[in-house]
């Protein structure tokens, strides 16, 4: 995957095309209709927050737009129904990394290609993670390398939750066990509040976890992050090693948010859209949003977005790989 070193020297030379808030608001709306932003989770979900904070500033792209949750499959069920909307610019989907870069890998059937079947607009933010262990765990327990020493001791409690089979905390735990060479179970959850919850309780040793769902437990005591998955330090957690910097360079693991659009629809109005979702990335109020939920800006457009995908669906195919997991 690109870095956020990467992501900066991209925007430096997208921002003279499409950082232009006042000329953008002069223009009409790129679109007659009313636009459909296309969720593939039900209301609630971290795609839910992320939406709202868009939607109202991207009133320069169409006269109105609606929120249309689409749940179910995993998420799968929403990338359909932008795959299949009209290519007239009105509808566009907003989908975390998994669902485009790593369930090709996982399911043995899939109705989508997401190189193929979407034009990519952009991203709009990134999440980090951390690999937290609880009460279970010993106090004594700082270090990545103590609790691989700890986990090789106490293999009947070697665990790490995350929110789902086949998700990319899933994944970045094989990664980071992989990396630090030595051995855990993945205990797979329903999402990620019963897996946080269980950790709390001491039901499992750890979690590989989003850092916005455990923060506050890690602000409070309740919990310990040991190493976190990004290219650089977290700025919420900025006394928690990278993986990088113990050693393992290659390993990282940030999901990113994607604005997508079905495959056909005009590049000038994919444009368009991407222009006004990073004029709202500008404004104090999104990136104050941002800070309060513990994400991060993040912005590749159009070919520069193809891109990231593209490289993120090599990278996780090899991780995944190496696991056999598979899903029907």
């Amino acid at each position: 995957m690109l870095t956020r070193r990467d992501a900066l020297k991209m925007t430096a030379g997208a921002g003279l095309a499409l950082a232009a808030p006042a000329s953008l608001q002069a223009q009409a709306a790129a679109i007659s209709k009313p636009g459909r932003l296309i969720l593939g989770f039900p209301p609630g979900g971290s795609t839910d927050v992320v939406s709202p904070l868009l939607l109202n500033h991207i009133k320069d792209y169409a006269p109105s737009l609606i929120v249309d949750n689409r749940p179910g499959a995993g998420g799968r069920i929403g990338v359909q129904a932008v795959k299949a909307s009209p290519t007239d610019g009105a509808t566009f989907g907003l989908s975390p990394a998994s669902i485009l870069v790593i369930y090709p890998h996982v399911y043995a059937k899939l109705h989508y290609d997401p190189l193929k079947d979407f034009e990519p607009v952009c991203t709009a933010c990134s999440v980090g993670f951390g690999l937290v262990v609880g009460p279970m765990v010993p106090e004594s327990v700082k270090s990545l390398q103590q609790f691989a020493d700890w986990c090789a001791a106490n293999p009947d409690k070697a665990s790490y939750g995350s929110s789902g089979a086949g998700s990319m905390p899933h994944f970045a735990g094989e990664m980071v066990a992989g990396g630090a060479k030595f051995k855990m179970v993945h205990v797979p959850y329903r999402g990620a509040a019963p897996a946080v919850q269980d950790l709390v309780a001491g039901q499992i040793a750890a979690n590989l976890a989003v850092i916005t769902n455990v923060l506050p437990h890690i602000q409070s005591g309740k919990v310990r992050v040991l190493v976190t998955t990004g290219d650089k330090r977290s700025p919420f957690l900025p006394d928690t090693p990278t993986l990088a910097e113990l050693g393992m360079k290659d390993l990282v693991a940030e999901e990113w948010f994607g604005i997508y659009m079905p495959a056909g629809t005009p590049r000038t109005l994919v444009s368009r859209l991407a222009a006004s979702v990073r004029n709202a990335m500008n404004t104090s109020e999104v990136a104050a949003s941002y800070k309060k939920l513990a994400m991060e800006p993040a912005y590749y457009a159009m070919d520069d977005f193809r891109a990231v995908m593209a490289k993120d669906l090599e990278k996780w195919g090899a991780i995944v790989r190496a696991t056999g997991f598979k899903m029907e």
